[in-house]
């Protein structure tokens, strides 16, 4: 039977990248993938062809994914972080539909909310949302609806795609959202490129961060109002020693 594998590779350093994913991808017969993320797998499986789109392919890309499997090779669908967070699992599935005959095998990643965390310390020890601030897919006021509602709940909060060229104050109007809820010194931090070269991680207040420009290969991490500062590291408690 003809098979993809869509394929969450992590932050991109092949010691964060699972045994089952590195498993799926020496096994196909082809890599496809955002250009990017074909460039961070590429030098540890050099000899295997690759297939790559730029940014906003995303659909090309899931169909070239298909026909390569309807000529009978098994495919591996690359994604940044998770394969089902923000990642190519679900477009997949929708084209599913037009090509029945092909087996889609869903390969979990290691996602920025967790890998940027480990970075920072523990800033989602509790409760927790993960919010995307790009409108590309998603209208602006339902975002500014997410930001507000998970503040009011005291989540921590993952923040993907937080800036752009063209979203250079996205950052700046979610910090605003959330500071009609919490007092500006809430703990947030932020990680630059996660598990790649130029790794950089902050720990600041929500003041401090919405005066801060950072860009789309950064996670920012918002506090609730239990989390801390421990030794230079975000901390959200659990809360055992309140048992």
């Amino acid at each position: 039977m003809n098979k993809i594998y869509v394929v969450g590779i992590g932050p991109g350093k092949r010691e964060a990248m699972t045994a089952e994913a590195e498993s799926a991808l020496a096994g196909s017969d082809l890599i496809v993938g955002y250009s990017k993320y074909i460039d961070l797998v590429r030098p540890y499986f050099p000899n295997h062809p690759v297939l790559d789109t730029g940014m906003r392919k995303e659909t090309e890309r899931c169909r070239m994914a298909f026909e390569k499997a309807n000529e009978g090779m098994t495919v591996s669908l690359v994604c940044s972080g998770d394969s089902g967070i923000y990642g190519m699992a679900g477009l997949i599935y929708e084209l599913s539909t037009e090509f029945p005959e092909t087996e889609i095998v869903v390969v979990p990643g290691i996602t920025a909310a967790i890998s940027g965390g480990s970075v920072l310390g523990a800033p989602i020890g509790h409760d927790f949302a993960v919010i995307s601030l790009s409108d590309l897919l998603t209208p602006w006021e339902l975002i500014e609806k997410r930001l507000k509602c998970a503040a009011e709940g005291d989540f921590n909060i993952a923040l993907y795609n937080p800036s752009s060229h063209k979203r250079h104050d996205y950052l700046q109007k979610a910090c605003d959202i959330l500071l009609t809820v919490h007092s500006a010194d809430l703990i947030c931090g932020y990680v630059k490129n996660i598990g790649r070269e130029g790794e950089a991680a902050v720990v600041l207040t929500l003041g401090e961060l919405r005066n801060t420009q950072v860009d789309m290969f950064t996670t920012v991490f918002i506090g609730s109002t239990r989390t801390k500062v421990i030794n230079g590291k975000m901390v959200t408690p659990r809360g055992y020693r309140d048992v």
